[in-house]
């Protein structure tokens, strides 16, 4: 199981104005980067190309094939990514096909769609349809992600066209956004969070996780102790629900007997698979340690941005490091 709960990334999300200001934490790393052990090998700069992946574990770099080898060894794939970058739309892709032609059928879960857009999105992968903007209404797109549609269909529809499930990972938004605005005890009194099954979960305070989230705020964004609470608070509700979403899936699993070999691959901004702390373990801990996960880190590389990756391997953001050409998204920079 390779699983390392170090020092954990930045994660949040908020309404209105707070979402734009927040959004740069769910793709980059925060931090400064520590040694490693002097009993791991040093990091040095191997040339390194977009379309390479890296082991972290070890420094060097994998054929896709090896890759393909060590993540079917595991029940969920973490796949982290810039958000809007048509280049890890095109990694995940690749990583499917191949479980596929492997004969594994692979679940998606996506960050992208929220638990009241499910039943919209098992009718579009059930049913051989085009895009609609009643579809896109249905599933509430605009509310629970926004932005281009079609930068993520490529994955629902290689999900349609091969009869597999996708699985909505977020609780709905407008959750997420009453605790941003009233604060996690107060939104939960609200009768909007009833339906959704979530009034019993067990919503897991993370010291360490929390200390790195809230330091982050601070450096970089402006706002009150109060304000920056109540975004902590939404980011335990998002993650845990995410982790809610795996976790039940991966019981689905379980309960079955024969058919092909099931596999989760998560798709998410990386903030959300960094450090496996997030998501990750949180899943570990609602499954009580019984899962097998890996994740990667996708990342829009060039020669300039060397450092950045040596910084990714020595403090191990993810199990695997996959280095991207420069997408749209890759302009912004990180906040440390």
């Amino acid at each position: 199981m390779r699983m390392r709960l170090s020092p954990a990334d930045s994660l949040g999300w908020c309404s209105s104005v707070m979402l734009v200001m927040f959004v740069g934490l769910l793709v980059f790393p925060i931090g400064c980067a520590a040694e490693r052990s002097s009993g791991l090998p040093s990091v040095t700069d191997e040339g390194w190309q977009p379309w390479q992946i890296l082991d972290t574990h070890t420094g060097r770099m994998l054929p896709f094939s090896e890759l393909i080898t060590n993540l079917k060894e595991h029940d969920i794939i973490y796949l982290g990514e810039e958000h809007h970058n048509p280049y890890h739309i095109e990694a995940a892709l690749k990583v499917l096909n191949q479980l596929v032609a492997d004969g594994i059928e692979p679940t998606i879960g996506m960050e992208m769609f929220g638990w009241d857009g499910q039943p919209a999105l098992d009718g579009y992968v059930a049913n051989n349809q085009s895009i609609t903007n009643d579809f896109l209404e249905q599933v509430r797109w605009k509310q629970n992600w926004g932005g281009t549609y079609d930068d993520y269909a490529p994955l629902v529809t290689f999900a349609r066209d091969r009869h597999l499930s996708v699985r909505a990972m977020n609780p709905p938004k407008p959750l997420i956004r009453r605790v941003v605005k009233l604060g996690l005890d107060q939104a939960k009194q609200e009768p909007e969070w009833a339906p959704w099954g979530i009034l019993q979960e067990d919503i897991v305070d993370d010291p360490v996780y929390r200390e790195r989230i809230v330091d982050q705020l601070k450096r970089c964004h402006g706002g009150s102790e109060e304000h920056f609470r109540t975004m902590y608070e939404a980011s335990m509700v998002r993650d845990e629900g995410m982790a809610r979403t795996l976790v039940t899936t991966q019981e689905e699993f379980r309960r079955e007997t024969g058919g092909p070999r099931r596999m989760i691959v998560s798709y998410t901004g990386g903030g959300h698979v960094q450090f496996n702390l997030p998501v990750p373990k949180r899943v570990a801990r609602r499954l009580g340690g019984d899962i097998k996960q890996t994740t990667i880190y996708m990342m829009s590389f060039e020669p300039g941005k060397t450092a950045d990756v040596q910084a990714l391997i020595q403090d191990p953001i993810a199990d695997y490091i996959w280095l991207t050409p420069m997408g749209k998204s890759s302009s912004a920079k990180p906040c440390r």
